[in-house]
């Protein structure tokens, strides 16, 4: 096996591995967005999926959960099912593509053995890219949001605005890692398509029994 298809399909499991991570960090971060207002400099707010929080000067941190699902506002609704499914996406992504490795193995039957791992990685490698569009949707549409809010002129200037927070950022990163896993993962796929295409296929001749000539070495006279 080339060792740049082997490199290729680490790569994609450890990237897809770590873009899960940071989505599940995404999902609880409470750092969504942030405000901080001047008439209260010893107090700042911040907003996330599941719970508002307040941190003191004393960086003392109480946070409060939301009170139901049906008061919540449509974008926070949105960001909630579109992160769970991300979570679900990328774990049945990284879930097929490690058996899908070459360094592992699972079956006995090698034709059976390169198709069936093929079809795993590219299956992960799909999954990948679909979890990394469902993650950036809700990080970026609550940006927009943000954006559009922070810069409205009905609002007057004295009333404190909502910030990027942490969770944005991480949510970005997800996202990316996510592509790039799944990136990876399909050009891997289709490098050992291409390394199984231009392999030469060996075809074992007959056995020449005794008192038999064989076709190569027989000639004919005329």
């Amino acid at each position: 096996m080339d060792p740049s298809i082997q490199a290729l399909e680490l790569s994609g499991v450890f990237f897809s591995a770590a873009a899960w991570l940071c989505s599940l960090a995404t999902t609880l971060m409470s750092t969504w967005l942030t405000l901080s207002t001047e008439l209260l400099p010893t107090e700042s707010y911040e907003l996330g999926l599941w719970e508002t929080c307040v941190v003191q000067e004393l960086g003392v941190l109480e946070c409060r959960p939301y009170d139901g699902i049906l008061g919540l506002p449509p974008d926070i609704k949105l960001a909630r099912i579109l992160m769970c499914v991300t979570l679900a996406t990328g774990l049945l992504g990284v879930l097929l593509a490690i058996p899908g490795m070459r360094v592992v193995n699972s079956c006995h039957d090698r034709l059976e053995d390169l198709r069936c791992k093929r079809a795993l990685k590219a299956a992960g490698g799909a999954l990948c890219l679909v979890a990394g569009i469902l993650g950036l949707v809700p990080v970026s549409y609550i940006a927009h949001l943000t954006v559009v809010r922070f810069f409205d002129e009905s609002v007057p200037k004295v009333v404190p605005r909502w910030e990027f927070g942490d969770a944005l950022f991480c949510g970005w990163t997800a996202g990316v890692l996510h592509l790039v896993a799944g990136t990876l993962l399909l050009t891997s796929c289709l490098c050992l398509q291409r390394e199984n295409c231009d392999t030469p296929v060996h075809i074992p001749l007959g056995k020449v029994h005794p008192g038999q000539t064989s076709i190569w070495n027989r000639s004919e006279y005329v």
